[in-house]
């Protein structure tokens, strides 16, 4: 079977591919989850730590609070069915997102987590010709899979006099021939929200040709707007959604793009294969349970808003995050007060080399931030 079809094969080209690279090409579109990035293992080991039993993790922002009671009864249940493939479970949390986003079912494609169609947007819409335009500091994974293909990643600091939001006019003029332009929103790692209004500004402007990737992973928790309603008014955008955080599947793996069709159809060239069924029963499950986002927002932001008070009495510098992450200026190289802190039992986030004093820490359980506060104190000291 030839995977690289006539109108393909233009595309690549004109995204600046040389014919020779074709082959490399092919082979990624058929080693679907075998890509070297696909599963994120550079950054995996960034997050990964052999960390002891008691320790305190702030590291990978995790959400403590783990599945809700009807997703662990659903997934539980679903165990004894695990010897058969049952395509129809990823078909329901389908039909379900799309009911509850306003979109005709076949915007939504679901995948285990939001990893996958990241990457796989990278591999669709750039190229060496089509740039990569992120945030600085941003999530990286986006700008791995761009040096895969090698195409440029073009980053773009946040604003610091607008809260950290992001630079949507720097960065519809950081290239005219932009292939994706990735939004993180809240972003990851500062937590901080960039309008609605300058998001629809940069969608209103952005190059002719090129794709909005909007990633809402951890939208539910600020309380924010999603954008899916410009999905429905088919823009070029891509709406990304995982249950890793507001609903603590981090382990189970499911997740969402949200799009037009044609651009839904371009990303599926790139991988294949069925959905773990645990995952998708416990996403049905807990798109259902209307209570969770509320909830769990008021949780995470009632110990989020307490550290930072806590921060302030002892007067750190940081940068207010809305989502369940936020950044310390520890004034010193960050890596030495990560180090420190792991000496006391708990695990902060990697560093990010754009600000090297700065180290993101999750927003976990009230007392493991009473355990980081203290233990941040004796580092400090």
């Amino acid at each position: 079977m030839n995977v690289l079809h006539d109108e393909l094969k233009r595309d690549l080209i004109d995204r600046g591919f040389s014919r020779r690279s074709f082959g490399k090409i092919a082979a990624m579109i058929t080693a679907g989850a075998t890509l070297p990035f696909y599963n994120e293992p550079a950054l995996a080991q960034l997050s990964k730590v052999n960390a002891p039993p008691d320790a305190v993790l702030l590291n990978a922002n995790e959400n403590p609070l783990g599945p809700c009671k009807e997703a662990r009864e659903a997934a539980a249940k679903m165990i004894e069915h695990g010897g058969r493939y049952r395509y129809s479970e990823a078909d329901r949390v389908q039909q379900i997102l799309a009911q509850q986003e306003g979109v005709k079912p076949d915007y939504v494609r679901i995948y285990a987590g939001s990893s996958a169609p990241l990457h796989q947007a990278v591999l669709a819409f750039t190229g060496p010709k089509r740039p990569f335009v992120m945030a600085d500091p941003g999530y990286e994974s986006g700008a791995g899979a761009a040096a895969f293909i090698g195409a440029e990643t073009i980053r773009v600091p946040l604003m610091k006099d607008n809260g950290y939001a992001h630079d949507v006019k720097a960065m519809v003029a950081a290239s005219p021939t932009a292939g994706l332009i990735y939004i993180c929103n809240p972003n990851n790692p500062t937590g901080t929200l960039t309008s609605a209004s300058d998001i629809e500004w940069l969608v209103a402007n952005k190059p002719a040709g090129s794709v909005v990737m909007i990633d809402e992973a951890y939208t539910h928790i600020a309380g924010a707007p999603f954008h899916t309603g410009m999905v429905a008014a088919d823009k070029d955008v891509v709406v990304l959604r995982t249950f890793s955080k507001i609903y603590g599947m981090a382990g189970l793996r499911a997740g969402a793009a949200i799009a037009r069709p044609d651009l839904l159809r371009k990303l599926g060239g790139f991988s294949a294969g069925m959905m773990p069924i645990t995952g998708m029963a416990a996403a049905s499950a807990s798109l259902e349970a209307k209570y969770v986002i509320a909830e769990r927002r008021k949780l995470i932001g009632d110990v989020r808003e307490e550290t930072y008070g806590f921060l302030e009495k002892h007067n750190f510098s940081y940068v207010p995050g809305k989502s369940n992450c936020f950044m310390i200026d520890v004034k010193r190289p960050v890596r030495e007060v990560i180090s420190a802190l792991q000496g006391e039992k708990v695990y902060v986030g990697r560093p990010w080399p754009v600000w090297p004093t700065h180290m993101r820490v999750t927003v976990g359980l009230a007392g493991e931030m009473k355990k980081f506060q203290d233990a941040l104190l004796k580092v400090m000291a």
